[in-house]
């Protein structure tokens, strides 16, 4: 199936792959910078941002996507959480067309099931004609504690069009979320240049994974962004960006 890109820039191709709930357009002010130099392009995977609804959130499928969208040309791949974990499974699978792989704050590791909830929540809100954003907020609160995460995902909610409606599929992302919490077995390795880059406040990555890292990727190199969260590109976007432009450049 082939995603909605947003691509700016002329140079070496970039990929960026959002998170779970996210969008090609999360990566705006990341991507106008490495724009300067590269080629990049920021995909909308299935079931988010303006790609097409399908069934199957496995990361074998979500690989497959993005390299029916990109085609054979060689490219680094950068991705965040679920595009994070989609980029490893790209470069496991695919590896001459992962030229450099940047994987932010994840790991091929399961995931405890703490997103279902939120799926839960968004379905449950009523879209009727009139709806406002305020409104929907409330309804989230009690699923989605977090105010910051709730207007992350109320970036999905198009209350412009009647009725309003959710650009995400959740009834995709319901059903796939035991695929997006865990990682495929796969017996393969990429040796091409990785960043292992993790927030310093976020609890995503853990020491005890990094063996499993280097057993798939075994030129992986790790690097920590102090006082960055899961979301560590929003949280500390210069920081971030400069890790990053060190390792394409290396």
């Amino acid at each position: 199936m082939r995603l909605n890109v947003i691509e700016a820039g002329e140079g070496p191709r970039l990929v960026l792959l959002h998170g779970v709930f996210g969008a090609a357009g999360n990566w705006g002010a990341i991507q106008k910078v490495l724009a300067q130099r590269y080629q990049v392009m920021a995909l909308d995977l299935r079931n988010h941002g303006a790609s097409p609804h399908r069934c199957g959130m496995d990361y074998p499928t979500l690989a497959a996507d993005v390299a029916e969208t990109l085609g054979d040309r060689p490219a680094a791949v950068l991705g965040h959480s679920m595009g994070g974990k989609v980029a490893m499974l790209l470069a496991l699978s695919r590896p001459a067309w992962v030229e450099k792989l940047i994987i932010a704050d994840i790991a091929p590791v399961t995931y405890a099931p703490s997103l279902r909830p939120y799926v839960a929540a968004m379905q449950a809100v009523p879209l009727c004609p009139g709806l406002t954003r305020r409104e929907a907020d409330a309804m989230l609160a009690a699923a989605v504690p977090e105010p910051g995460i709730r207007a992350f995902l109320l970036q999905n909610l198009l209350l412009a069009e009647t009725p309003p409606r959710w650009r995400l599929g959740l009834a995709e992302l319901a059903a796939g979320m035991p695929e997006i919490e865990g990682f495929p077995p796969i017996a393969a390795r990429y040796a091409g240049p990785t960043l292992v880059l993790t927030g310093g406040r976020s609890a995503y990555v853990r020491p005890e994974h990094q063996e499993g890292f280097l057993s798939l990727f075994p030129a992986a190199q790790f690097a920590t962004i102090p006082g960055a969260g899961h979301w560590l590109h929003a949280e500390k976007p210069a920081e971030f960006l400069g890790a990053v432009e060190r390792f394409l450049g290396a």
